[in-house]
């Protein structure tokens, strides 16, 4: 059973599923659903609709660039059938998945850290702006320690977020200048 890719948004197309569409110069098209379809005839750029894989993986919602996914790519090279050899594909299988499934999570982890700390900076600000608003006290006094606490761990990011940047430019000028001496060395 060969599971085809969907021309426009790079979802699976099952076999009886789906339509194709040949062109004029015999280049073959493959879509999931009519939606797809009509969308291609209107030769619409699928990097740019948020429902495709294309635009998911050009804008880091997805992994694009990975290892794991050299594996799927399609070999034309015939091999002779051997029992030991499919066994061994089909474990090789299931642990790329796996290794699949955790990648992605952890990506998935990575953006939502980055929301959660747009969050709480949103959140910081708005207790900033309507402190006056709040009118117990005790109330008012430990929304004044929380917003302490967050504009001191927004503080921590930054500084955490610069020391980052920091080393990875002392790392690419460190390149550059092993590269420069390399080729003034020849």
């Amino acid at each position: 059973m060969r599971v085809e890719k969907c021309s426009f948004c790079g979802m699976p197309v099952y076999p009886g599923h789906g339509q194709i569409f040949i062109r004029n110069d015999c280049k073959i098209f493959r879509f999931c659903t009519s939606k797809c379809r009509k969308n291609f005839g209107m030769k619409r750029n699928p990097m740019k609709l948020k429902w495709t894989k294309t635009f998911r993986k050009a804008h880091g919602k997805e992994l694009a660039v990975d290892t794991s996914m050299e594996f799927e790519q399609r070999r034309n090279v015939p091999v002779k059938y051997n029992r030991e050899l499919v066994q061994n594909s089909l474990k090789v299988m299931k642990r790329v998945e796996e290794i699949k499934k955790r990648r992605n999570h952890d990506l998935w982890q990575k953006r939502m850290d980055k929301s959660k700390a747009q969050v709480n900076k949103d959140a910081a600000r708005a207790l900033e702006k309507n402190m006056d608003w709040i009118e117990d006290e005790e109330v008012k006094q430990t929304a004044q320690e929380d917003l302490a606490t967050a504009k001191e761990r927004i503080e921590a990011q930054k500084a955490k977020k610069r020391e980052a940047i920091k080393a990875k430019n002392r790392k690419l000028r460190q390149m550059k200048e092993m590269e420069a001496a390399g080729q003034s060395a020849e």
